[in-house]
């Protein structure tokens, strides 16, 4: 079975750099975008109207997080991703979320500054998707369900009262 695959990624292997070949200098100069392009032609301001919306949703979506995981404790199931010990800790749990957010605005900033503008938005738009989904799941979750054992007792065996 090993061996099927590694003939079908062989198979593959030439299809995918096929495209690097194609990669030289083309005879005629490439026309500069028009002023009706989509594409800025200055880069934008790092605090601009988009990404200070887009922040805020990823502080939001954060909060949102502390939020469901605080009322998934309180129904007594266990989180998975961090230790119950920490999510118990408010102070400290509230400045594991801050540190995220903080975390999502570095990683833009990094994307910011080395010219990748997309990836810069969709730092923003993944986390927020993914804090999100994560605190809907957690308001879904039922609350364990406690079974309580009754003692065995064989028949005709009364257990006197006081025991």
């Amino acid at each position: 079975m090993a061996r099927i695959h590694c003939v079908f990624v062989l198979a593959l292997l030439p299809s995918c750099c096929a495209g690097l070949l194609a990669q030289e200098i083309p005879a005629t100069p490439i026309a500069k975008p028009s002023a009706n392009s989509n594409a800025p032609s200055q880069p934008h301001k790092f605090w601009d109207t988009e990404n200070i919306y887009l922040f805020t949703g990823v502080g939001a979506a954060r909060m949102l997080d502390y939020a469901s995981t605080r009322y998934l404790r309180d129904q007594g199931n266990y989180e998975w991703l961090l230790s119950n010990s920490i999510v118990d800790n408010r102070p400290l749990f509230v400045g594991i979320e801050l540190a995220g957010t903080a975390a999502s605005i570095g990683v833009s900033y990094l994307f910011h500054r080395t010219g990748h503008h997309s990836l810069e938005r969709w730092v923003s738009i993944v986390h927020i998707g993914v804090g999100v989904g994560g605190s809907i799941h957690n308001y879904l979750l039922k609350p364990p369900q406690v079974i309580v054992e009754q003692p065995a007792i064989a028949p005709g065996i009364t257990i006197p009262p006081g025991r």
